[in-house]
């Protein structure tokens, strides 16, 4: 009988290793998306490969920050005279800051929902970090040419390809197959308005931008307003998914 019971013991194992194996080789072979149980790793390096790029781009905005030489006898009015000439540098760090936060934030809420991998997350999430990846040199571009057209409805542009990018990442995480099974349809719908009002704010920036530079980045803070918006027309049934 011990015998007997060794041997099935064995043909159990083998039964688990034929079936890992097949999972594997599923996973190489088979776009079909597969339980969070499964391929966990997948998901996780997604999500921490995009951690790492958001806090390496919002690092970076920093470093843009470079005060002018000044020489070893200048007064102490030549620094604050320095500081103050600075001070469109400071207000392009801090907005870029706080957007890269905002989608990084989005990024973090959306996938907070995510509980199966498929492969079909890797393209929009690879092109949401190439965005965000570029707002460094956009911001530092917007900061020394404060106030002219090409330098703002560049940023502004720019900030509408992020948003765009980020619109459809976040949108795979929160729908099937990658959702989690008892995800909420109506805060999966909160999401999805949250990116169609980012992206409805930098569109409204970058026309602001083309009505008077000045106006670009403050056109930003539109929103919180388009939010409301979309909010409104939700719950008055205008719009259903979103």
């Amino acid at each position: 009988m011990a015998k007997g019971e060794r041997l099935a013991s064995r043909g159990d194992a083998g039964s688990m290793t034929t079936s890992f194996k097949g999972t594997a080789m599923s996973e190489r072979t088979d776009d079909a998306p597969m339980h969070h149980g499964a391929p966990a790793h997948a998901l996780e390096r997604l999500v921490f490969f995009s951690d790492a790029v958001f806090a390496i781009s919002i690092t970076l905005l920093v470093i843009e920050l470079k005060f002018p030489h000044l020489p070893w006898r200048a007064s102490d009015h030549d620094f604050l005279q320095a500081l103050a000439q600075m001070i469109p540098q400071f207000i392009g760090f801090i907005i870029s800051f706080l957007v890269v936060g905002a989608f990084w934030s989005g990024h973090h809420r959306a996938f907070a929902c995510a509980r199966h991998w498929s492969p079909t997350l890797l393209m929009p999430n690879l092109f949401l970090l190439l965005s965000v990846a570029g707002m460094p040199f956009f911001t530092a571009l917007v900061s020394d040419y404060y106030g002219r057209l090409v330098p703002s409805a560049a940023y502004c542009s720019w900030l509408m390809f992020v948003a765009v990018c980020n619109l459809w990442n976040n949108n795979m995480a929160v729908s099937p197959p990658v959702a989690a099974d008892e995800l909420d349809p109506e805060y999966a719908a909160m999401i999805r308005r949250r990116g169609w009002a980012v992206l409805l704010g930098t569109t409204t920036a970058l026309a602001l931008a083309f009505v008077n530079p000045w106006l670009g980045q403050p056109g930003l803070m539109t929103m919180p307003v388009w939010r409301k918006v979309l909010d409104a027309l939700h719950k008055c049934g205008v719009i259903q998914k979103v």
